[in-house]
């Protein structure tokens, strides 16, 4: 019997080695571009949620803490961050004094994430609450005024009103006492919001026009229900005007406006000049660089069962803001082939990448050595789900490898960097590393 034998190596789904990854590194790139419970391509929701509940317990709880918080405020993830310190909240043993009920209280940031925290909280059987769970809530239910508990005041298994009982929130001053006491006694003012109206029977024209002029609506909520409002005959230049009033410090990703244009195409112009105007004035990045984007058959697979968009719409509207911060770029995919995209902006770099060529298999080591021969860049940026068929070898310039599944096993590593996820603090990262790391390295 042989004992000291190499133990084996990873693959991703496609058959191309990995590594071994520490249990924090896993979880990292199984948690930043996740959205709970949905399925990937080659794996399951509630896999991959297994997996996650698996990890906590073998990370330091601050890491993990600071993870979830990440997730949370850079990534925007909603529910991920919420399971995190479900999970952590059962080691509290492992857990420095105060930490549980600090990152909870940090990463609710709606009303309606205090019930389904504990909805989580009890998934596998109602448990008493654990003190830091207590006055996490209880602190995070101080953040919000009568509009927030109002709007997800909802007749769910478990209500607003049920938290408040369980967890003893002390209110911070008179006005908030009275604000819980009409929680409690169901006599919060109706919030003023599209859903109350139209729940209500109102016209949705009339709704829209009225909040737009009003500037009651918000700017996702806007780009949500651009189709509701072409449907319903609501003035188009009310429309336009609103979403280029807006979008300059809208903070809405990229995807957003892809996932608008793709409900009203009629309006894809405005739609993609709106966009134009969120991506102005980042600052530039010196130097060549080529962004290479994965379009293969798993990257087709859709972001949520409820979400029109995939992976790859994710991953072409990311090029479109990368492409927005660099100086000199250029753009290819790969899949069975590597193929160069005509230097487009915009809803029309996305159409050029999605129609590139055929989404076959995942051969990113063969792209990488075909731009090796083909194209000299200061830095190249990878986006993909790191599903290779193939080993991946060095970068052109400074690498970057950003993925976005969120699948166990993934190349990348080696002398490459890794980026989990795809909100619009990678472009931030990327400033800040090569400003403090590669200043000398990079042509201006």
């Amino acid at each position: 019997m042989q004992i000291n034998r190499p133990s084996k190596s990873p693959l991703t789904h496609e058959g191309a080695p990995a590594i071994h990854l520490t249990p924090l590194d896993e979880l990292k790139r199984t948690v930043m571009a996740c959205m709970l419970w949905e399925d990937n391509f080659y794996e399951s929701g509630s896999a991959i949620a297994d997996r996650i509940r698996k990890l906590v317990s073998r990370c330091n709880p601050r890491e993990v803490a600071n993870l979830a918080i990440e997730a949370r405020e850079k990534q925007r993830l909603r529910h991920v961050p919420l399971l995190i310190v479900r999970e952590l909240a059962r080691y509290p043993h492992k857990c420095p004094d105060g930490l549980i009920a600090n990152t909870l209280e940090r990463i609710i940031q709606r009303a309606d994430e205090l019930t389904e925290f504990l909805a989580l909280y009890w998934c596998k059987g109602k448990i008493p609450i654990s003190k830091q769970v207590k006055k996490g809530l209880a602190r995070a239910f101080t953040k919000f005024n009568e509009y927030a508990l109002a709007k997800y005041n909802r007749k769910n298994a478990i209500k607003l009103r049920d938290v408040l009982f369980m967890v003893h929130a002390k209110p911070k001053d008179e006005a908030q006492a009275a604000l819980w006491k009409r929680l409690i006694d169901a006599e919060l003012a109706t919030p003023d919001t599209w859903e109350v109206a139209l729940s209500a029977g109102a016209d949705k024209g009339e709704t829209f026009t009225r909040l737009i002029t009003e500037k009651k609506l918000g700017y996702l909520a806007l780009l949500r229900n651009l189709r509701n409002m072409q449907q319903s005959g609501v003035s188009t230049e009310l429309v336009f005007n609103a979403l280029m009033a807006g979008a300059e410090t809208s903070k809405a990703l990229p995807f957003r406006y892809v996932a608008a244009a793709r409900a009203v195409p009629a309006w894809e112009p405005q739609i993609d000049q709106a966009m134009q105007i969120a991506l102005s004035g980042l600052d530039k990045l010196p130097g060549k660089t080529i962004v290479l984007i994965d379009v293969s058959g798993s990257m087709d697979a859709a972001l949520s069962q409820k979400s029109d968009l995939t992976r790859l719409d994710a991953a072409s509207a990311l090029a479109v803001l990368i492409r927005g911060i660099c100086k000199e770029v250029r753009v290819f995919t790969f899949s069975e082939d590597v193929v160069e995209v005509p230097p487009r902006n915009g809803m029309a770099l996305v159409d050029a990448i999605t129609v590139s060529q055929p989404h076959g298999g995942t051969y990113l080591g063969r792209a990488l050595e075909s731009l090796q021969t083909r194209a000299n860049a200061d830095r190249i940026i990878v986006i993909t789900d790191e599903q290779s068929s193939d080993p991946v070898g060095n970068a052109i310039g400074h690498g970057y490898m950003i993925n976005v599944a969120s699948y166990k096993n993934g190349i990348g590593y080696g002398d490459w960097i890794h980026i989990n996820g795809f909100s619009e603090s990678i472009v931030d990262y990327l400033a800040v590393y090569e400003k403090t790391y590669c200043v000398s390295a990079v042509a201006t």
